[in-house]
């Protein structure tokens, strides 16, 4: 496919299109502030002479989609183009194949404009398979700051100092934790505790390496028993939540913080919010930046159209002008490093600050609740074990022996 696509990108710069770029786009972009971000994409992809059929999946933090796309492939009817990241976009590409964008890429100079490990992801077996749209952080609090002005609390920069703002809140009638009771979103605090309470050299060894000593450590247990005083901060009806509807307690005064990445302030930026005034932020307590980042991967596929398709989609994507305004909807900060930043709020320059500063001190680290450090078994192994012991009465011991037997059962 790759004289198909060099084609393509050449006709796309030098001329008219021999055919109508085609595209239909599998996502899971639903909530308010991922729907405003992906339509973006879509006019711009009309405006190139491109025809757009959209494929949203709402639900699980992507997990329905991928059903949904597996359903698609296994009946030989694959999307133009897919929302995949992590490790997925490699077992998708070892399992049945993912379309060369090379072309594309080298003309755009996509080498010199990402940062090296958020490249590596982007390919396979060295050719370029996909492309990125924005970097994540996912270790973010985010708080009403009415509440906390009024009750005279500061963004915790430790886990203690967390638990006694709770404590404190807790006592005066305020739920102190939105939180939506879905397995990723009780992954999502977990690994944002590992790395806050064990420290970026940790989470490494625990949650990407799966390293036996780490898993069963003290630290670990620690981790546990501070998932287990966070539990008793969420309000009783937040089983099954979506991410969204917690990030709306927050806005709307319900509850006082909430632990999501910085998707939650596309949340916040679409209903009108003001950072600094009607909400902040700060990294969750600890050291250390884990990323989660959305990107398209690309089905090979017959067809002049649908290939012209994904040309120009993966030319757009990694465009500057859109990586721009999309990451200005989506709360996200660009994954190209020549983007200028104006116009953007002070919670994405502290977040492209510390992305930089992450990455030369070897603490810019992948997100294993999203996807970005595992395959599919060991996470959801890990996963399982988190969210039954946030729903149970489970002791942190009894966590930390059954995260390591389901670690080395899924190997």
């Amino acid at each position: 496919m790759k004289s198909v696509l060099a084609a393509s990108t050449a006709v796309m710069l030098a001329g008219p299109a021999l055919a109508e770029p085609t595209a239909e786009v599998l996502h899971w972009w639903t909530s308010g502030g991922e729907a405003k971000s992906v339509a973006v994409l879509q006019e711009q992809f009309a405006a190139e002479g491109g025809t757009w059929t959209d494929m949203p999946v709402a639900g699980g933090g992507g997990d329905a989609a991928m059903t949904a796309l597996r359903a698609r492939v296994l009946s030989g009817n694959a999307p133009t183009a897919v929302q995949l990241k992590g490790p997925a976009i490699q077992e998708w590409y070892e399992e049945v194949g993912l379309a060369d964008i090379g072309p594309v890429a080298e003309e755009n100079g996509w080498d010199d404009v990402l940062p090296a490990q958020i490249a590596e992801h982007m390919k396979c077996e060295g050719q370029w398979c996909a492309a990125p749209v924005n970097v994540h952080r996912v270790n973010w609090i985010w708080g009403n700051k009415q509440i906390l002005d009024e009750h005279g609390i500061e963004m915790p920069t430790t886990w203690d100092e967390f638990n006694a703002a709770a404590e404190k809140l807790q006592a005066a009638g305020v739920t102190p934790l939105a939180h939506g009771g879905q397995n990723w979103q009780d992954a999502t605090i977990f690994e944002t505790v590992v790395l806050g309470l064990g420290g970026p050299e940790f989470y490494q060894q625990a949650l990407v390496d799966l390293d036996t000593e780490a898993l069963t450590s003290d630290t670990m247990k620690s981790v546990f028993d501070e998932m287990r005083t966070i539990r008793g901060y969420v309000d009783d009806n937040f089983s099954g939540r979506d991410w969204n509807l917690a990030t709306a307690m927050v806005m709307n005064g319900e509850a006082a913080f909430q632990i999501m990445g910085d998707w939650a302030k596309g949340e916040f930026l679409a209903a009108g919010k003001e950072p600094g005034v009607d909400f902040v932020c700060a990294p969750t307590p600890g050291e250390g930046f884990l990323y989660n980042v959305d990107s398209f991967a690309f089905f090979e596929l017959d067809g002049e159209d649908k290939q012209q398709g994904q040309a120009l989609l993966a030319n757009l994507i990694m465009g500057p002008d859109f990586q721009q305004t999309f990451n200005l909807n989506k709360g996200s900060i660009p994954a190209r490093t020549d983007v200028a930043l104006d116009g953007f709020d002070d919670c994405a320059t502290q977040s492209n600050a510390d992305m930089t500063a992450d990455a030369e001190a070897g603490s810019l680290l992948p997100s294993y609740a999203h996807g970005m450090a595992l395959r599919g078994a060991p996470a959801g192994a890990i996963t399982d074990v988190v969210t039954a012991h946030f729903n149970s009465d489970m002791s942190s011991d009894d966590a930390v022996a059954q995260l390591a037997d389901a670690v080395a059962n899924s190997m």
